[in-house]
């Protein structure tokens, strides 16, 4: 959901974070997990990229787009 909200392909999100684009394809498709130094590749990447990750009383991980100030 955050790679299409900031309309990132797989390839570009692959190059930003430094992982490949089967790492993406897979955990996208639910086929595997990621380790926690992929996680926080893909998270970083995706931070930079303007997305932000926030906890709320449904849970964690939901995303929404930085707001522009």
């Amino acid at each position: 959901m955050a790679r299409s909200a900031l309309r990132l392909g797989v390839r570009d999100l692959a190059k930003l974070a430094e992982v490949t684009t089967a790492t993406i394809t897979r955990f996208e498709n639910e086929r595997g997990g990621l380790n926690s130094i992929t996680a926080g590749k893909l998270r970083t990447a995706l931070e930079q990229a303007g997305v932000e990750f926030i906890t709320t009383d449904r849970g964690e991980g939901v995303v929404k787009l930085r707001e522009e100030r």
